[in-house]
C-alpha cells in the first residue's frame, strides 16, 4: 500500500474522531464538513480493508480492527507532527496535550507539590494525569506516557528506569515494644510477628518479602492476616502499631525521622524497587514527553 497525502489526512481524521467523540466534533475541530468527514473515513476504510467505526444514530465507536489499527497508528503521527514542528521551527516545542498513566502513591507524594512549576514553565502544554492501580493497555487507552514502579512486563513499549529507590523493613516502637525488635530476617517467620503484606496490583499476589546484601538474596517467608494494596495505608496502619511492613525509601522519610517508624534491619541495604517510565516508541519521542520525563528524574526520590 503507497502511502500519500490522502492515507495521512485519512489517519488525521480518524484521531480526530477518536478524540472528539463523534464526526460532528471531528468536522469542528478539523474545519471540515461532516459529509467530508465521512468521505475521509471511507476513502480509509476502502484503502485498509476494514470497517473502522461502528456507528449509531446515538454514538460512534472504533470496531476491534479500527482498535488495533489507531493503537498502531497514533505513536506514529504524533511523532510525524513533533518531527514536523520542530524542523519548521528549528527548535523542540512542549505543547499540545499529554496523557500520563502515573502510579498514584508516585503521583501524590512526588509529583504533586512541583507540578505548577513545571507547568508554568510549559504554557502551551495541556498535562493530564490519570492515576492507576494497574498499568493496563496504555495505547489502546490513549496514554502517551506511562510512569510505574516495579519490572515491566514484555513488551513492545520502550522502558526507561527513572530511579531505584531502597526497600526497607519497618516497624513502629510501639509493636517493637510489644513483640520485641527481631534480630535478623528470619526471625519474621516466627508467630508472634504479625507482617503487613502488599498485593502486587499485576499479579494479584502479594509480594514476597526479600532481602539483599551485597551478591547474598534471601527470601523470607512471613505471616499476617492483613493485605493491603494502598501504600498510604500501608504507612498508616504500620505507624499505628499493627505490624510489621515492608516500604520504599520513597515516601517514609518524614516518618522515619520522626521516629514513627522504625528500620529493623539497615545492614541489609541493597533490595531496591525501580521506578520506569513507558512509552510507545523511540522514533520521535515528542518533546512534551522528554520534557516530562526530565522533570521526573529532576524530582531526585
Amino acid at each position: 500500500m503507497a502511502f500519500d497525502e490522502r492515507l495521512l489526512n485519512g489517519m488525521s481524521v480518524l484521531a480526530a474522531i477518536v478524540d472528539s467523540g463523534s464526526f460532528v466534533g471531528a468536522g469542528e475541530a478539523l474545519s471540515m464538513s461532516q459529509p467530508g468527514v465521512s468521505r475521509a473515513i471511507a476513502r480509509l476504510e476502502a484503502r485498509l480493508g476494514i470497517r473502522l467505526f461502528d456507528r449509531t444514530t446515538r454514538s460512534v465507536s472504533l470496531t476491534d480492527e479500527g482498535q488495533r489499527f489507531y493503537a498502531d497508528v497514533m505513536p506514529l503521527l504524533s511523532g510525524l507532527e513533533e518531527a514536523a514542528a520542530t524542523a519548521a521551527q528549528g527548535r523542540t516545542a512542549v505543547r499540545g496535550r499529554l496523557r500520563v498513566n502515573v502510579d498514584p502513591f508516585f503521583s501524590r507524594v512526588a509529583l504533586g507539590p512541583p507540578l505548577g512549576t513545571f507547568l508554568k514553565k510549559h504554557p502551551d502544554l495541556q498535562l493530564e494525569l490519570v492515576t492507576h492501580d494497574k498499568m493496563g493497555d496504555m495505547v489502546a487507552e490513549g496514554f502517551d506516557l506511562a510512569v510505574r514502579f516495579g519490572e515491566p512486563r514484555p513488551s513492545s513499549l520502550i522502558a526507561r528506569k527513572l530511579l531505584d529507590t531502597r526497600i526497607l523493613t519497618v516497624a513502629s516502637p510501639a509493636y517493637l515494644k510489644r513483640h520485641g525488635r527481631p534480630i535478623t530476617p528470619t526471625d519474621l517467620s516466627k508467630d508472634d510477628h504479625a507482617c503487613i503484606q502488599y498485593r502486587d496490583p499485576e499479579t494479584g499476589r502479594p509480594f514476597e518479602w526479600e532481602f539483599q546484601r551485597g551478591r547474598k538474596k534471601l527470601s523470607v517467608p512471613t505471616r499476617g492476616s492483613l493485605t493491603v494494596n494502598d501504600v498510604g495505608t500501608m504507612h498508616s496502619v504500620c505507624a499505628a502499631g499493627y505490624g510489621i511492613a515492608q516500604v520504599m525509601a520513597f515516601g517514609v522519610e518524614s516518618l522515619l525521622a520522626s521516629g514513627k517508624l522504625v528500620e529493623l534491619f539497615p545492614d541489609w541495604p541493597d533490595e531496591r524497587f525501580p521506578l520506569y517510565a513507558l512509552y510507545p516508541s523511540r522514533l520521535y519521542v515528542p518533546a512534551k514527553t522528554r520534557a516530562f520525563l526530565d522533570f521526573v528524574v529532576s524530582l531526585q526520590c
